[in-house]
């Protein structure tokens, strides 16, 4: 247990476009070495790009299916118990589990092939939505893992 004071949970501002707080921690994890209007850029280009890929739905709807088919409802934690360590499957808090989703978007939509950040983004978005792509099958083998180690879940305290 850590002596000091714990750190305090900071206030993300909404964004200017959509005065939406899921979307400002979106592009705030997008982000590298403090390039913000980048980062927003590439955001933003992703929801013009579903706008014409995919006329049937608004674009900051699809955005927020995507992260919810994405966000994981178990995980696996490491415990020692006697000197074995146990995989417990636990549940996951709502803000992890938000920033979770977040952090397999992005970094599957860096691996994909498309010219740019913002192609890459609409294109994963789309998969997700679908419930296909790499991020939902992160999600899926997260699940998997956990269902392996039910066994296990009695060590969870």
């Amino acid at each position: 247990m850590s002596r000091r004071k714990s750190a305090v949970k900071r206030e993300t501002l909404p964004d200017p476009v959509y005065n939406d707080i899921v979307v400002a921690k979106f592009v705030n994890k997008m982000m590298f070495d403090g390039k913000k209007s980048t980062a927003q850029k590439a955001f933003y280009g992703a929801l013009d790009e579903l706008k014409t890929k995919v006329q049937e739905e608004e674009p900051l709807t699809l955005f927020k299916k995507a992260l919810e088919n994405t966000k994981p409802q178990i995980e696996v934690r490491s415990r020692r118990v006697g000197g074995a360590t146990y995989q417990v499957p636990v549940d996951v808090r709502p803000s992890r589990r938000l920033a979770l989703a977040m952090r397999w978007l992005i970094e599957y939509s860096r691996e994909r092939g498309e010219k740019d950040m913002a192609k890459r983004l609409a294109g994963e978005f789309i998969d997700a939505a679908n419930n296909r792509g790499n991020a939902i099958k992160k999600k899926e083998d997260v699940h998997r893992m956990a269902e392996a180690n039910k066994a296990f879940s009695h060590y969870n305290w």
